[in-house]
């Protein structure tokens, strides 16, 4: 496997990434996954794709260096996602271990995500890599 980023006008976004990345944002289309990331990539956001040894597509990561005063400096991931005929083959443990890789190659002190409360094979996943849930997120809608 083989962990690629893609940059803003890159067609593998649209052509490699976003199917799978529309697994779990089923909301995307391209012209709206296009504007969050061009409008999104100045303000640090990336997105990343795993490919396997076949050269397909098999899971997407949308991620950003953050800093806070609640942990001065981390790594938040927006979006992981395995495409659903690759689960439980390496990709997702591949794609964290990746992400964490980076995490302190830019000196973050923390890795955070947030997981649906529904998505509960994720946090199964997640708890067995080792991460803890510390906080509950609240939201609003506007």
């Amino acid at each position: 496997m083989k962990t690629i980023d893609l940059a803003p006008g890159d067609p593998r976004l649209l052509a490699d990434l976003l199917p799978v990345l529309l697994e779990l944002r089923p909301h995307l289309t391209p012209e709206t996954f296009t504007a969050v990331y061009e409008e999104g990539h100045p303000a640090g956001l990336r997105f990343s794709a795993v490919y396997d040894d076949e050269g397909f597509c098999v899971g997407a990561a949308g991620w950003r260096v953050v800093a806070n005063t609640s942990t001065l400096r981390m790594l938040y991931v927006d979006d992981l996602v395995t495409a659903g005929a690759a689960r439980s083959t390496g990709v997702g443990a591949h794609l964290l271990g990746s992400l964490q890789d980076r995490a302190r190659e830019a000196g973050c002190r923390e890795f955070h995500l947030d997981s649906g409360t529904q998505r509960t094979r994720a946090h199964q996943f997640y708890l067995r890599e080792r991460m803890e849930i510390t906080a509950f997120h609240f939201q609003k809608g506007l």
